[in-house]
């Protein structure tokens, strides 16, 4: 490797001293390139705003319209959902309403169809147990008939045997039975 003098180092150290921007400036903001950034920045807006233009605002319109579409579509079968069942709840209530009338008529019904039957068989039991009644209170008439006739022949023959017994008289069955016949009617009177 060849070693330059030391001359030129410093002869291409002031060329591009010369050629170099001021001191401190930030190169973009150097006056002299200016023109060329200029030239660049135009041909890059224009391909920018030809390519938004052209591509991607259309795409992204499209998708925003077909967004807005689909949300005004699920809101509209979310109302005819909405309405469905506000229809359907109300149909409900009403088949509800239905089965508790009908349910109140096969109550009202049943209650008055066993009514009628626990009317007849109480009347049947009733007729049963008053014909019972009537046997009984006859058996017992009878009974007590047959009992006081017995008891007023007792009391005519015991009356007249005390009479012959306490008094020594001698009386019949017939007077006997008169006596005790008035002694039993003044007693029930």
């Amino acid at each position: 490797m060849t070693h330059a003098p030391h001359s030129q180092v410093a002869q291409h150290a002031a060329d591009a001293a010369e050629h170099a921007p001021a001191e401190g400036l930030f190169p973009p903001f150097d006056p002299t390139y200016f023109a060329s950034q200029l030239f660049w920045l135009a041909i890059f807006f224009v391909i920018l705003y030809v390519a938004l233009d052209r591509f991607i605002l259309p795409k992204i319109k499209t998708t925003i319209e077909d967004r807005r579409d689909r949300i005004a579509d699920d809101l509209d079968a979310a109302a005819n959902a909405k309405a469905d069942a506000e229809a359907a709840g109300e149909a409900y209530e009403k088949s509800l309403a239905e089965a508790r009338s009908k349910a109140h008529v096969i109550a009202a019904d049943t209650r008055k169809a066993l009514d009628a039957e626990i009317a007849k068989e109480t009347a049947e039991v009733e007729a049963e147990l008053s014909a019972k009644q009537e046997a009984a209170e006859a058996a017992i008439r009878k009974a007590k008939d047959k009992a006081f006739a017995e008891v007023r022949g007792i009391a005519t023959t015991a009356t007249a045997a005390a009479v012959e017994a306490l008094a020594g008289v001698d009386v019949s069955e017939a007077d006997a039975g008169k006596t005790v016949d008035g002694l039993l009617k003044a007693k029930e009177a």
